[in-house]
Protein backbone atom coordinates (compact mmCIF):
# COMPACT_ATOMS: atom_id res chain seq x y z
CA UNK A 1 0.00 0.00 0.00
CA UNK A 2 1.27 3.44 -1.09
CA UNK A 3 -0.14 7.10 -0.88
CA UNK A 4 -0.65 7.45 -4.80
CA UNK A 5 -1.20 10.88 -5.40
CA UNK A 6 -0.19 14.46 -3.63
CA UNK A 7 2.47 15.52 -0.95
CA UNK A 8 2.60 12.14 0.08
CA UNK A 9 2.35 10.56 -3.60
CA UNK A 10 4.78 7.11 -3.23
CA UNK A 11 5.04 7.01 0.53
CA UNK A 12 4.51 3.28 1.25
CA UNK A 13 1.99 3.01 4.30
CA UNK A 14 2.18 -0.17 6.47
CA UNK A 15 -0.13 -2.65 5.32
CA UNK A 16 -1.66 -5.75 6.74
CA UNK A 17 -1.30 -8.04 3.11
CA UNK A 18 -4.66 -9.70 2.48
CA UNK A 19 -6.02 -8.64 5.14
CA UNK A 20 -6.37 -9.51 8.84
CA UNK A 21 -10.33 -11.56 9.26
CA UNK A 22 -10.06 -11.91 13.08
CA UNK A 23 -9.40 -8.22 13.50
CA UNK A 24 -11.62 -7.15 10.71
CA UNK A 25 -9.07 -5.27 8.52
CA UNK A 26 -9.42 -4.74 4.78
CA UNK A 27 -7.62 -1.86 3.41
CA UNK A 28 -9.06 -0.65 0.25
CA UNK A 29 -6.70 -1.41 -2.34
CA UNK A 30 -4.79 0.97 -4.20
CA UNK A 31 -6.64 1.54 -7.41
CA UNK A 32 -9.95 1.71 -5.26
CA UNK A 33 -8.61 4.39 -3.66
CA UNK A 34 -6.85 6.25 -7.01
CA UNK A 35 -10.58 5.74 -8.80
CA UNK A 36 -12.47 7.08 -5.64
CA UNK A 37 -10.70 10.15 -4.99
CA UNK A 38 -10.61 10.31 -9.30
CA UNK A 39 -14.48 10.20 -9.02
CA UNK A 40 -14.20 12.97 -5.96
CA UNK A 41 -12.66 15.42 -8.84
CA UNK A 42 -13.94 14.33 -12.11
CA UNK A 43 -17.98 13.45 -10.82
CA UNK A 44 -18.90 17.02 -10.48
CA UNK A 45 -18.54 16.37 -6.54
CA UNK A 46 -16.06 19.19 -5.55
CA UNK A 47 -13.86 21.10 -7.66
CA UNK A 48 -10.98 20.98 -6.28
CA UNK A 49 -11.92 16.72 -4.60
CA UNK A 50 -10.30 18.01 -1.64
CA UNK A 51 -10.46 21.88 -0.18
CA UNK A 52 -7.13 23.00 2.02
CA UNK A 53 -9.72 23.58 4.62
CA UNK A 54 -11.40 20.48 4.32
CA UNK A 55 -11.97 18.39 7.72
CA UNK A 56 -12.12 14.46 6.94
CA UNK A 57 -13.68 11.74 9.29
CA UNK A 58 -12.42 8.79 8.32
CA UNK A 59 -14.73 6.07 10.03
CA UNK A 60 -13.31 2.19 10.85
CA UNK A 61 -9.87 3.69 9.79
CA UNK A 62 -8.08 0.51 10.00
CA UNK A 63 -4.84 1.36 8.67
CA UNK A 64 -5.86 4.91 7.92
CA UNK A 65 -4.96 4.57 4.54
CA UNK A 66 -8.20 6.99 2.87
CA UNK A 67 -7.90 9.41 5.49
CA UNK A 68 -3.95 9.35 4.52
CA UNK A 69 -4.52 10.08 0.93
CA UNK A 70 -7.16 12.88 1.89
CA UNK A 71 -4.33 14.34 3.85
CA UNK A 72 -1.80 13.94 0.79
CA UNK A 73 -4.25 15.49 -1.22
CA UNK A 74 -5.17 18.47 0.42
CA UNK A 75 -6.98 18.16 3.45
CA UNK A 76 -6.11 20.08 6.39
CA UNK A 77 -7.21 17.44 9.12
CA UNK A 78 -7.95 14.03 9.72
CA UNK A 79 -9.51 12.50 12.34
CA UNK A 80 -9.65 8.49 12.56
CA UNK A 81 -12.16 6.52 14.39
CA UNK A 82 -10.54 3.06 15.04
CA UNK A 83 -11.27 0.49 18.28
CA UNK A 84 -9.34 -2.12 16.89
CA UNK A 85 -5.58 -3.00 19.13
CA UNK A 86 -3.91 -4.30 15.29
CA UNK A 87 -5.53 -1.24 13.37
CA UNK A 88 -4.56 1.05 16.04
CA UNK A 89 -0.74 0.22 16.15
CA UNK A 90 -0.94 0.02 12.01
CA UNK A 91 -2.83 2.92 12.03
CA UNK A 92 -0.27 5.04 14.48
CA UNK A 93 2.86 3.23 12.43
CA UNK A 94 1.08 5.00 9.02
CA UNK A 95 0.68 8.54 10.74
CA UNK A 96 4.54 8.20 12.00
CA UNK A 97 5.53 7.56 8.64
CA UNK A 98 3.88 10.50 6.81
CA UNK A 99 4.94 12.43 10.00
CA UNK A 100 0.97 13.90 10.36
CA UNK A 101 0.82 13.75 13.63
CA UNK A 102 -0.09 17.64 13.80
CA UNK A 103 -2.93 17.18 11.61
CA UNK A 104 -4.15 13.83 12.36
CA UNK A 105 -6.06 12.98 15.14
CA UNK A 106 -7.00 9.28 16.26
CA UNK A 107 -9.73 8.76 18.71
CA UNK A 108 -9.83 5.20 19.74
CA UNK A 109 -13.44 3.83 20.51
CA UNK A 110 -16.89 2.32 18.83
CA UNK A 111 -17.71 4.20 15.63
CA UNK A 112 -21.17 3.18 17.16
CA UNK A 113 -20.58 5.32 19.64
CA UNK A 114 -19.29 8.68 18.86
CA UNK A 115 -21.47 10.40 21.54
CA UNK A 116 -21.34 14.77 20.76
CA UNK A 117 -18.75 16.51 18.41
CA UNK A 118 -16.82 18.54 20.57
CA UNK A 119 -15.08 20.23 17.14
CA UNK A 120 -16.52 21.57 14.13
CA UNK A 121 -17.75 18.98 11.55
CA UNK A 122 -16.66 17.62 9.07
CA UNK A 123 -16.97 18.02 5.08
CA UNK A 124 -16.02 14.38 4.01
CA UNK A 125 -16.18 11.54 5.94
CA UNK A 126 -15.27 7.71 4.73
CA UNK A 127 -17.23 5.03 5.88
CA UNK A 128 -15.83 1.45 5.32
CA UNK A 129 -16.98 -0.58 8.34
CA UNK A 130 -17.09 -4.95 8.30
CA UNK A 131 -18.53 -5.90 5.50
CA UNK A 132 -22.53 -7.35 6.03
CA UNK A 133 -22.87 -6.67 9.13
CA UNK A 134 -25.25 -3.22 9.34
CA UNK A 135 -22.51 -1.35 11.31
CA UNK A 136 -21.87 1.51 8.54
CA UNK A 137 -25.99 1.92 9.29
CA UNK A 138 -25.18 2.10 13.27
CA UNK A 139 -22.15 4.57 12.55
CA UNK A 140 -23.86 7.39 10.62
CA UNK A 141 -26.72 7.21 13.23
CA UNK A 142 -24.53 7.76 15.81
CA UNK A 143 -22.23 10.70 13.62
CA UNK A 144 -25.68 12.89 12.51
CA UNK A 145 -26.62 12.43 15.74
CA UNK A 146 -23.85 13.54 17.59
CA UNK A 147 -23.71 16.04 14.72
CA UNK A 148 -20.49 15.70 13.54
CA UNK A 149 -21.26 15.92 9.91
CA UNK A 150 -21.34 19.57 8.49
CA UNK A 151 -23.85 20.79 6.13
CA UNK A 152 -23.29 19.36 2.62
CA UNK A 153 -20.67 17.03 4.20
CA UNK A 154 -20.00 13.88 1.32
CA UNK A 155 -20.02 10.55 3.04
CA UNK A 156 -18.05 7.74 1.04
CA UNK A 157 -19.07 4.42 2.15
CA UNK A 158 -17.60 1.33 0.76
CA UNK A 159 -19.88 -2.31 1.52
CA UNK A 160 -19.59 -5.35 -0.49
CA UNK A 161 -23.82 -4.31 -1.01
CA UNK A 162 -26.46 -2.56 -0.39
CA UNK A 163 -26.83 0.03 2.48
CA UNK A 164 -29.71 1.55 3.83
CA UNK A 165 -28.56 5.40 4.45
CA UNK A 166 -30.35 7.60 7.09
CA UNK A 167 -32.79 9.73 5.70
CA UNK A 168 -30.90 12.91 5.33
CA UNK A 169 -28.28 11.21 3.24
CA UNK A 170 -28.99 12.19 -0.62
CA UNK A 171 -27.30 8.95 -3.15
CA UNK A 172 -25.37 10.45 -5.37
CA UNK A 173 -23.88 7.91 -6.57
CA UNK A 174 -22.69 4.37 -6.68
CA UNK A 175 -19.60 2.67 -8.07
CA UNK A 176 -18.85 -1.15 -7.95
CA UNK A 177 -15.50 -2.68 -7.72
CA UNK A 178 -15.34 -6.50 -8.03
CA UNK A 179 -16.93 -7.13 -4.55
CA UNK A 180 -16.52 -3.48 -2.93
CA UNK A 181 -18.91 -0.86 -3.97
CA UNK A 182 -18.25 2.37 -3.20
CA UNK A 183 -21.52 4.68 -2.12
CA UNK A 184 -21.40 8.56 -2.01
CA UNK A 185 -24.20 10.69 -0.22
CA UNK A 186 -24.11 14.08 0.54
CA UNK A 187 -25.52 15.01 3.89
CA UNK A 188 -28.51 17.49 4.28
CA UNK A 189 -29.07 18.03 7.54
CA UNK A 190 -32.78 19.09 6.70
CA UNK A 191 -34.47 16.32 5.66
CA UNK A 192 -35.07 14.68 9.14
CA UNK A 193 -32.80 15.93 11.47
Amino acid sequence: MRIIAGRYKGHGLESVGKGDKRAHLRPTSDRVRESLFNRLGHGGFRDPPIPEDCRVLDLFAGTGALGLEALSRGASKVVFVERGSAALKLLSENIDRLSARKTTRVLAKDALKLGQCTVEPFDLVFLDPPYGKGLGEQAMISAIDGIWLAPGALVLWEEDGEVRPHASLYHRDTHIYGRTRIHIYEYRRNRED
